[in-house]
């Protein structure tokens, strides 16, 4: 386990990751999930080129708090033109969590995912954290893939997010080997 020195949400610090960091990444994954699949599947990502982004929150002695991953997934139907990624896997040092790390973390690469021209992010989680970043279940409905339910959770960045909808999904092929 990290040794996490308190700190506040604005002295962590937010970058893409470099390849030095792979090895801390992999060890949060582990620690965060209590199992290898979530490093697995971020490798998997990076390998194929399914990363739309990546990024890493640091404390400032450089010490991983946190780290989460956006993966293209392929729409068809009516709504092929959209850009759409997703959001898998986010993570937080336990030793961070509830410090507002995740929250800094997602929300800044929302912001950023917007300013690539994304329409439309997809995500798997708990409903009463992501609803704060404007994700929502009902929007989702409209998404046809592998994932369904109330923590399947869609967030519109465009008009054409919101309306050139329905559209069926298919994600990166390491979700697949993931599943």
């Amino acid at each position: 386990m990290v040794e996490v020195q308190q700190f506040g949400v604005d002295q962590v610090d937010l970058r893409g990751p470099e390849k030095k960091d792979e090895p801390a990444i992999l060890s949060l994954l582990v620690r965060a999930f209590g199992q290898s699949n979530e490093g697995r599947l971020v490798e998997r990502l990076r390998g194929c080129g399914a990363l739309v982004l990546e990024r890493i929150a640091t404390d400032t002695d450089g010490n991983l708090l946190g780290h989460l991953a956006f993966s293209r997934v392929t729409g068809t139907g009516e709504g092929h033109r959209l850009k759409i990624s997703c959001l898998a896997p986010v993570c937080v040092e336990p030793a961070a969590k509830n410090k507002g790390v995740g929250t800094k973390l997602i929300q800044a690469a929302l912001d950023e995912l917007q300013g690539l021209g994304e329409d439309l992010v997809l995500v798997l989680g708990a409903p009463d954290y992501f609803n704060r970043f404007g994700f929502d279940s009902e929007l989702a409905k409209k998404v046809q893939g592998p994932y369904a339910g109330p923590i399947f959770m869609a967030l519109p960045f465009t008009q054409a997010g919101r309306e050139e909808l329905p559209v069926e999904v298919t994600y990166a092929t390491p979700f697949q080997e993931f599943e």
